[in-house]
């Protein structure tokens, strides 16, 4: 099986699980008239989906509505199984900036018939991520700053204080269904403002002004 790596201070760190929380900003959930779910609402991706700070997103051709979705990713570096919310970020060895792209008409089809959402979530490429700061740099996650520029115009800025599920629970409740280990991605939700990418684009993501990444759309 082939290995992905994500590089993490200086390191290459072997990607193990990609987590994925859904409706986790009320605004996000309001602009696509979902409802607001009592637990974390959770999905996973495939390794084969990342794609590194540099590459290129290549639009899947089944889709005709690829969405772009910015989020703050936590790279796990300490695994664990019922986490104490208490403990939670010190499982955290780093934070990313990436984007959980999504084929919005295939996913609208498949909620409309109640299937999985695994095509418009997990297509190759689907998974966008920067490379990762020490946990220590950025010393309160809770309470952080992030955007998304297309094509120089900013599209999305999101605010971690206005997660419906902060991280700490967010790691504390996955861990009571999964066991999390060390390589574990979780992408922890977007804010209000996602939209369509379309080929020529250029995407650039921004986290508390200590991290940047780009992707150009072929």
């Amino acid at each position: 099986m082939k290995q992905v790596y994500m590089q993490h201070d200086g390191q290459a760190v072997v990607v193990a699980n990609i987590f994925c929380i859904g409706r986790n900003y009320a605004a996000h959930a309001a602009e696509l008239g979902n409802q607001i779910e009592e637990k974390p609402l959770v999905f996973l991706k495939p390794t084969s989906a990342i794609n590194s700070d540099g590459e290129s997103i290549v639009l899947p051709t089944f889709s005709a509505d690829v969405h772009y979705e910015t989020e703050l990713v936590l790279l796990i570096g300490k695994g664990g199984k019922h986490i104490a919310p208490d403990d939670a970020l010190a499982h955290i060895a780093g934070y990313g900036i990436g984007l959980d792209l999504t084929a919005r008409d295939i996913q609208s089809q498949a909620k409309a018939k109640g299937l999985p959402w695994t095509l418009a979530k997990g297509f190759d490429g689907a998974a966008c991520v920067s490379h990762f700061l020490p946990a220590a740099e950025l010393p309160d996650p809770g309470h952080c700053q992030f955007r998304m520029r297309q094509n120089g115009e900013i599209k999305q800025q999101g605010d971690t204080r206005l997660m419906l599920f902060n991280i700490s629970y967010l790691i504390a409740y996955l861990s009571t269904v999964f066991s999390l280990s060390p390589g574990d991605l979780i992408f922890t939700g977007t804010p209000e403002g996602v939209g369509r990418l379309q080929s020529g684009d250029v995407v650039e993501l921004d986290l508390a002004n200590r991290l940047h990444a780009k992707f150009d759309v072929a």
